[in-house]
């Protein structure tokens, strides 16, 4: 699997421009954000809420992520 996270050019960029350690640091930190988003897309599921007793059409029941 392709690890997320910024190309060369974008973290040499990064570094040329705000330095080395808050660079080195930026970019770090978005590609463990970037990973943690694939995480959470890959585990992501569906939830219906089915409430006994309502007398409500099918259109109004309503589907949240979690």
């Amino acid at each position: 699997m392709k690890t997320p996270g910024l190309s060369y050019n974008s973290r040499k960029a990064l570094i040329v421009n705000i330095g080395e350690t808050a660079g080195t640091e930026i970019a770090e930190l978005m590609s463990q954000m970037a990973a943690e988003i694939e995480e959470l897309r890959r585990t992501k599921v569906n939830v219906t809420r089915i409430v006994p007793g309502t007398s409500e059409p099918h259109s109004a029941i309503a589907e949240e992520p979690v």
